[in-house]
This record gives C-alpha cells, sequence and structure tokens, in this order.
C-alpha cells in the first residue's frame, strides 16, 4: 500500500511514514498505535488539506485524531495576531472584550518522558475581540510557573521534566523517591477579578497574569490572611487529628503541598459583586474526613468572611454550587487504596493511585452547608452534617446552576441543581483522558463502554430537594435535565446573568455519536436544552473536528440573546478555530455567527476551561443588562407575592 500525506498532516502511523515527515511537536512516544489496531491504511489527499479516509477503519482514524487534540506546542504567540475571517463575520453589536482560554500545552519533553494532560504545563490562549472594528486578535503564552522554570532551559529551550505530577510517572528522569508531586502547572481554570488575571490549578496557589501582555507575574496568595478571619468550624478531636498531625510535616515539608489547596472552580455571586472560592485540607486526601473551607472576597480582594466545614466522609470535590443562602457539595465518596498508596509514594505509580472511588452506597451525599448561618429564615438552622442523600449514585463533574424558590404559601423551599455527572463504574482516576501511565500514550478506548451501558457516561442531570420550613429534605430526586437529549455531555454553560436564579437554558459540550470507534468522545456538538418545554437545538461542528467547552456573552435581557464561544479543534485539517454562534439560531442553517482561523503554526492542545472579560466599553453594556434583568426579577417576584395573596 502507499501512503501520501500533506503538509502538517499525520494520518498514518509513525512505522509507516519516514520520520522526516513528522512535526517536531509531535510526541513520539504518545503517538504509537495500540496492538488491537491495524497496521495497514491508504490515504487520499485534497487542496484543502482535509484527508479523506473512507475505506480505512475507523478505529484507525479515531486514534490519531485524538492523538492530534494532544500534540505539544512549543512555540508563542508574544504579540497579538490578527485572525482571518474563513465564515461569517464580527457583527458590530458584539460586546468587545477577551476570551481567555487555559489549557495543557506539553505533555513531552526532550528526554523521554511524558505526562498526563492534566500535568501539562498551563498554555494561555487569548482572543481579544473587537465588535467596532470586526478584528480578533490572538496570543499565547506559557504560564511561568516555578515547576516551569525549573523544567525548561531558558537558553535552548529544551524541556526535561523534574516534577512527576500527581497522575504521571517519569520515564525519562527521576522517578523513585520523586517527591515532587505537587506540580502547579496552573493549567485548569481562568479568572478575571478586580482587574487582575489569574490562572488556577487544583492544588496550589492561583498565577497572577499581566492580560496585556500574558507575563507571569508570579503565584498570588490568596488565602495566605485567611486565618485572621473569624470563621466558623466545629472540630471533632479524636485519633484522626493525630493521625493529621502525624502527616502534615510529610505532606507539607517532604512533598510541599499546600495546607489549604485551592479548588479551581470559583464562583462570582454577580447579585453580591462577590468572589467565591474554596479550598481544602491536604491530609484529608489520605483520612476518613474532609474539611473544606469558603471564603468570599469584595473586588478588592478584601476577605469577607471564611466558613470551615468538617465532614466525617472522605470526599474528593471538583465543582461546587451555591445559592443565597447555601453552599452546595455533590459528595463523590473515594477511599483509601493501601497498595497504590505504598508504590505512589515510592514513585513507581502516580500519586492519584493512592486513591480510588469507593461505590459503597448506592446513594450520593449533598451537603447543603450554611452561607450565612447567623441569617438563617424562620430561625431554624438545619443540622448540615447531616447530608441529604440523592437516590442516585453519581460521581459529579462540573455545575452549571444552582437556585432556589420559596414557596410563598407555606415557606417550603425548593433547590434546584443542574450539573453533570457519571457512573462510579465509569470513573476512573488511572483512566481519565485515555492516559496509560505505564506505557505513557493515548488511548481513547478506555473511556468506551459496551453497547447498552451509555447511563454510565457523563450526561446533563437536574437535582430537585425539597426542604420544609425547619430545613427537613421531604423530597430529593435526580432526573436527566432534557430526557429528550440522551448522549454524553459535559461542561454546562449558561447566560451568567442568570446565575442562582431560575433559568431555561443549557448549553453543553457533547457528542453526536456517529463515530464508530469513539462515538462518545471527544465532543463535537454544542447542545442547547430547554430546562422547561424539553426541546433539543443543537450544532455539530462536522466531521473530524472537534470542540471544547462553550462561553456565553450576553447581548440582550432574554436569557438565550447572545453569543456562544466555543474552539474549534479540526484534526482532519490540522487548525484550530474560534466559533462564534448565535445563542437564539442554535439548531438552524445561519446559527454560525463567525469562524476565525489560528493560524497553522499556532495550533494549540485542547484547553480546559475559559473566562469572557468584557472590555470597559463591553462591561457598561453588560451592566445595563444586568439592570434590565434585575428589575425584571423584582418585578416578577412581587408578581408571585400578590399571585400568592
Amino acid at each position: 500500500m502507499q501512503a501520501k500525506a500533506c503538509h502538517n498532516i499525520i494520518n498514518i502511523p509513525p512505522k509507516l511514514l519516514p520520520p522526516a515527515k513528522l512535526p517536531s511537536t509531535v510526541a513520539m512516544s504518545q503517538l504509537t498505535l495500540p496492538s488491537h489496531v491495524a497496521r495497514a491504511i491508504t490515504i487520499t489527499t485534497s487542496p484543502t488539506h482535509e484527508v479523506y479516509t473512507p475505506e480505512i477503519d475507523d478505529t484507525i482514524t479515531a486514534f490519531w485524531d485524538y492523538q492530534f487534540l494532544f500534540v505539544s506546542q512549543r512555540s508563542e504567540a508574544t504579540e497579538p495576531v490578527s485572525l482571518r475571517v474563513v465564515e461569517g463575520s464580527i457583527p458590530s453589536d458584539f460586546p468587545s472584550g477577551t476570551y481567555y482560554l487555559t489549557g495543557p500545552g506539553l505533555f513531552a519533553d526532550d528526554h523521554g518522558s511524558t505526562v498526563h494532560p492534566l500535568d501539562g504545563h498551563g498554555y494561555l490562549r487569548t482572543f481579544e475581540i473587537d465588535g467596532s472594528t470586526g478584528q480578533v486578535k490572538f496570543m499565547a503564552r506559557y504560564i511561568e510557573t516555578e515547576a516551569q522554570a525549573e523544567e525548561r532551559d531558558p537558553v535552548s529551550g529544551k524541556w526535561r521534566f523534574t516534577h512527576r505530577g500527581p497522575f504521571s510517572v517519569l520515564k525519562g528522569g527521576k522517578m523513585v523517591g520523586n517527591t515532587k508531586v505537587m506540580k502547579n502547572v496552573a493549567n485548569t481554570s481562568v479568572l478575571q477579578w478586580g482587574g487582575r488575571l489569574f490562572c488556577l490549578w487544583e492544588g496550589g496557589d492561583p498565577y497572577e497574569i499581566d492580560s496585556k501582555t500574558l507575563n507571569t507575574l508570579g503565584k498570588f496568595e490568596l488565602i495566605k490572611n485567611s486565618d485572621q478571619v473569624e470563621d466558623k468550624k466545629i472540630r471533632n478531636s479524636d485519633f484522626l487529628d493525630v493521625a493529621a498531625q502525624i502527616l502534615k510535616p510529610i505532606l507539607y515539608g517532604v512533598f510541599k503541598m499546600s495546607p489549604k489547596r485551592l479548588l479551581s472552580h470559583y464562583k462570582i455571586d454577580t447579585r453580591r459583586n462577590r468572589l467565591l472560592i474554596m479550598s481544602c485540607n491536604a491530609e484529608d486526601m489520605l483520612l476518613p474526613r474532609s474539611n473544606f473551607t469558603f471564603y468570599e472576597f469584595d473586588s478588592n480582594f478584601q476577605l469577607l468572611q471564611s466558613q470551615e466545614f468538617e465532614i466525617s466522609d472522605h470526599l474528593m470535590i471538583h465543582d461546587w454550587a451555591f445559592t443565597d443562602t447555601h453552599y452546595i457539595l455533590f459528595g463523590n465518596r473515594i477511599k483509601l487504596d493501601i497498595p497504590g498508596s505504598m508504590t505512589a509514594v515510592c514513585g513507581l505509580s502516580p500519586m492519584i493511585s493512592a486513591l480510588s472511588v469507593n461505590p459503597s452506597k448506592p446513594t450520593s451525599p449533598i451537603y447543603l452547608l450554611p452561607r450565612f448561618p447567623n441569617k438563617q429564615t424562620n430561625n431554624v438552622e438545619r443540622d448540615w452534617r447531616k447530608p441529604i442523600e440523592a437516590p442516585s449514585q453519581m460521581w459529579v463533574l462540573h455545575v452549571g446552576n444552582a437556585f432556589e424558590e420559596i414557596d410563598e404559601q407555606n415557606g417550603n423551599v425548593n433547590i434546584q441543581i443542574q450539573a453533570s455527572g457519571c457512573s462510579y463504574q465509569w470513573f476512573n482516576f488511572q483512566k481519565m483522558f485515555g492516559y496509560d501511565w505505564q506505557s505513557g500514550k493515548l488511548d481513547p478506548s478506555m473511556m468506551n463502554v459496551e453497547e447498552g451501558e451509555e447511563k454510565l457516561l457523563p450526561h446533563l442531570v437536574q437535582v430537585s430537594i425539597n426542604l420544609d420550613t425547619k430545613g427537613n429534605c421531604t423530597k430529593c430526586s435526580v432526573n436527566d435535565l432534557n430526557p429528550q437529549w440522551n448522549k454524553a455531555a459535559d461542561f454546562p454553560a449558561m447566560n451568567p446573568e442568570f446565575s442562582g436564579r431560575k433559568n431555561t437554558y443549557v448549553y453543553a459540550a457533547t457528542s453526536t455519536g456517529s463515530r464508530q470507534a469513539l462515538p462518545h468522545f471527544p465532543f463535537d456538538t454544542v447542545v442547547k436544552l430547554n430546562a422547561v418545554d424539553k426541546s433539543v437545538q443543537k450544532w455539530s461542528a462536522g466531521r473530524r473536528r472537534f470542540i471544547g467547552e462553550p462561553v456565553f456573552i450576553p447581548r440582550g435581557t432574554k436569557e438565550d440573546d447572545g453569543y456562544l464561544l466555543v474552539v474549534e479543534y479540526a484534526v482532519s485539517t490540522q487548525r484550530c478555530y474560534l466559533v462564534i454562534l448565535d445563542a437564539q439560531k442554535i439548531g438552524e442553517k445561519n446559527e454560525v455567527v463567525a469562524r476565525l482561523e489560528v493560524p497553522r503554526h499556532l495550533n494549540f492542545p485542547l484547553g480546559f476551561h475559559g473566562f469572557w472579560a468584557p472590555s470597559n466599553s463591553g462591561l457598561a453594556n453588560l451592566q445595563k443588562i444586568e439592570s434590565k434583568c434585575k428589575d425584571s426579577w423584582s418585578m416578577m417576584k412581587d408578581n408571585m407575592v400578590k399571585l400568592g395573596q
């Protein structure tokens, strides 16, 4: 058979293509076909650089397509690059601002080591959109964390991984006895608050970034003074406290873990103009209890309050929710894996192998923690230590929204939470992203399920909790957010102006399910779900094109009056695009407002989470929208009261 390739495109295994044809950015140790994939293929090319492979087993193309989502990008765009509009145009009413997207940028060093995508060095991408001129400018830079400074030679530009990270084992570096576990790569989420820009990671301090140049300004110790604020904490003095005291010098001193490990997911209370963040204690990773501390800051980073809650359960939290009166935690139960912890401490397996999911109970605990305990309604304080057991075993991944509705007649409260979750049977710490730490390779088939087991996959749910006036739970239910859409889905998004109050629409990344070998991941479709009338609209990127997290930008006062930003990874042409969708026209032929092309040499790997920061003019427009929304909300509440009377 003959193999043909066009410029910068790889569609065949390395053994069938001369090494000179392979881009230098490709991690060869990661791009090796698994043993079950056939080796013989035929390809053809077209003038558009798209490679069509109709006669090839989809297993091969699916495998390669997935690899290209995690090809390292060592180049940076330190100066703004104007993006070419290849479809549509930027509308003149587009609210100007900047879309920040962070995620890993590097997966392989120059000495034979590869890392899990979650351990890849943070690579910040920005798209500055000017609605008045129709211009979009792109920049991208690595976040200069302490680990990045140690692992990259500033003279030669070569990389040598020295930090293990929580999910990786170094093959080409120090493996046994390597205590450099907490590799803060600032690759998970991005936030602009109080006029300052930050990149966050799951387990350490955020890094502050210059929003104009993307230079890294350094670590920002957000909670360094939190112990000076009087908080509400309840502790049980028992043997766990003794165990914690033994673990602290080891975890803090030897493994350099932060005593308070910040979560990468934060919340913004737009009504009160507050930033809400959450931390957990490092030693609780190994103990059958959990300590969570919540912090609330004003726009000047003045700490307004903090509360610590000790929970008698071994939990792992990635995302969470809040309402006007509660912090809401979905308790993902975990347990210590003794054999795994021994090999992890020695450096023979990833540190995460010390833990495993704990499916011992058929229910899922939901903790309603009092946000303002001194302002409880009806002078009743519910015992927050006792979780509400949702009648479904579910590992919660991300939360879209949460809100409360009060029955004006009897005072009962209904809490609604919209989230994405999967089964404990599917979730596996050592199979996330299909990364095999033993071989250092990516095998996306690890995330597949057998036919008929699709409900195990991540999907969107609506959790409903009814509380009486004494705070007792009278009913808790977990249902599909929209039963008309049963495909795997994640990254629920919504109009941020409706955060904390009843919303109708939820947007998410999902899959059409048309891919034979990888029907569920990666995602290739944006779905718009109506939580009221259960209607479904969707937009698909197309064949061999994938997407990340959608982000909503408000335009008017109606909930779905706005735009959706999503990055499209066209692996078939080796291009990245910024796609702007009209949120009201999802499912129609003209839903794509504009598609902008990132230069080929600046292609970047799959991003994680993004943030839309309006410019001064865009912020003024957003404030007008917010004011109108608040007025409408006040009128609605007044009418509800009148109807109740």
